[in-house]
């Protein structure tokens, strides 16, 4: 499709604008497997790595935090990628992520038969590869839905547009864990996975061919405004006390979240012996916990604020969570009351976490906010796996009892996560905000969204309703 065609008559424009928004929607199902197979936990790496490779801890440490290095990667490389007309930029960072998928599943039953050094050596550039080029795609995913949808339907058409992506998720992620399950946690059975996913994905490259690199119209009209000096940005972040605090919060959260996050599944796997199918479940209860109470959050943060509502998420959320320090094989059942208790209250603490950050940037200092938040959360949530990888390697290797530690660990995040509250209560929200979307600010969120259940969230557009009175373009 030309992004210069010649002017289009209304019924043209709706025409073309019609099917580029249902191309979306359906690529957007198609790309499930691989985005949900791409977070840092889910439940068919959590398998391949505990019930099928030699990998120890220290290396799923490792693994899990290089998203988050390829996400404070995007702070640099966003300038440079967005000049890249969408269309072209999509299909090859999209098409260079499956093929990191193919090669994996190619390598699969050599990786079976080999040592752990070498198991860990491929799995490092593989992960390094799929984080970087996924990382790439979703700055060039959200400037091109930015662009593409008019602000008037943008409300509409990614809530409809979310709820199909939220089935597809629940699906995919019931059906992995049962295929892995009868397959028998054998190289067969996840490289046919693989395959189905990167399929899907070579689907989704045909409808990214069928979406216009821009809105089909001749009028896309963007405000054109001097960004300050960095110097004069980072003077106005001085001031502006809350966002401050709320890029510390973020930070100590992302942490307490990520410290021992990755290893809850290998917790699950190892010590309570749930198969992939039982976790499949648990993930998808999560998940669908969390799309049910999405609406009530929404408005309940619509009508009070969401300084409040976070804090009193976070506070009944973590406090559930002390439930993980007694869970033993006998009593496994709790994970199924926790995990839908827990998509619940999570996805209001997400949702605050965003619309508070639209408030909290101030306008005249967006980059260099937006650049500091992703960096900081973005070290700290790095950081975290790789510390809780070596704790556990280095308690078990002491000689501690396996249940004990994993009890231990599983302290951190809701200590952590209750006390972060304080911080949280007293930061102070601004009533409005004229900034309209802040897709950059939300990578860390939706990267972390995986290790609570929330798979759908990853492959979720948020927006900001735009105000009656707005232009439509």
């Amino acid at each position: 499709m030309s992004t210069s065609s010649p002017k289009l008559t209304l019924s043209q424009y709706r025409e073309r604008l019609r099917r580029g928004m249902r191309a979306s929607t359906i690529e957007g199902c198609f790309a499930t497997p691989v985005v949900t197979m791409s977070l840092p936990v889910n439940v068919f790496m959590a398998a391949l790595m505990i019930r099928g490779l030699p990998v120890t801890l220290a290396t799923m440490g490792g693994l899990a935090a290089l998203p988050f290095a390829c996400n404070l990667l995007q702070t640099f490389l966003a300038p440079f990628v967005t000049r890249i007309a969408a269309r072209q930029a999509m299909i090859f960072t999209t098409g260079a992520q499956a093929i990191a998928w193919a090669a994996l599943g190619w390598n699969l039953p050599r990786l079976f038969t080999s040592d752990a050094n070498t198991v860990a050596y491929f799995l490092f550039w593989f992960s390094l590869a799929n984080a970087f080029f996924a990382s790439l795609a979703s700055i060039v995913w959200n400037a091109w839905m930015h662009d593409l949808v008019p602000p008037r339907l943008r409300v509409r058409y990614f809530g409809q547009r979310n709820r199909i992506g939220q089935f597809a998720t629940l699906l995919f992620v019931a059906l992995t864990g049962y295929a892995v399950t009868q397959g028998e946690y054998s190289a067969h059975g996840f490289q046919l996975i693989i395959l189905v996913a990167v399929i899907c994905r070579a689907i989704s490259l045909y409808y990214f061919w069928q979406m216009p690199d821009t809105r089909p119209s001749a009028t896309v009209r963007h405000e054109r405004t001097t960004p300050k000096p960095l110097r004069e940005q980072f003077a106005v972040l001085r001031r502006s006390h809350s966002l401050l605090r709320f890029v510390v919060f973020g930070a100590i959260w992302a942490f307490s979240a990520n410290c021992f996050g990755a290893f809850y599944y290998v917790f699950m796997f190892r010590e309570l012996s749930l198969s992939a199918t039982e976790i499949g479940v648990l993930a998808a209860l999560s998940a669908l916990g969390g799309s049910v109470a999405m609406p009530i959050w929404s408005q309940l943060l619509a009508r009070h604020g969401n300084k409040g509502v976070m804090a009193v998420a976070l506070a009944v959320w973590q406090s559930q969570n002390f439930l993980w320090c007694i869970v033993v094989p006998e009593n496994s059942w709790l994970m199924y009351p926790m995990w839908i208790l827990g998509g619940c209250l999570s996805t209001g603490f997400v949702l605050g976490q965003f619309t508070i950050l639209l408030k909290l940037i101030p306008p005249e200092a967006k980059g260099a906010a937006i650049g500091l938040n992703v960096a900081i959360t973005s070290v700290a949530g790095g950081l975290a796996p790789l510390v809780g990888g070596k704790v556990l390697t280095w308690a078990l290797d002491t000689g501690y009892a396996t249940l004990d530690v994993y009890h231990a660990a599983f302290l951190v995040q809701p200590v952590f996560g209750l006390l972060s509250c304080l911080l949280l209560i007293k930061i102070r929200e601004p009533a409005s905000s004229s900034l309209t979307t802040v897709v950059g600010a939300m990578r860390n969120i939706r990267t972390v969204s995986g290790i609570f259940g929330l798979s759908f969230l990853a492959n979720y557009l948020f927006v900001k309703p735009v105000r009656k009175d707005s232009r439509s373009e």
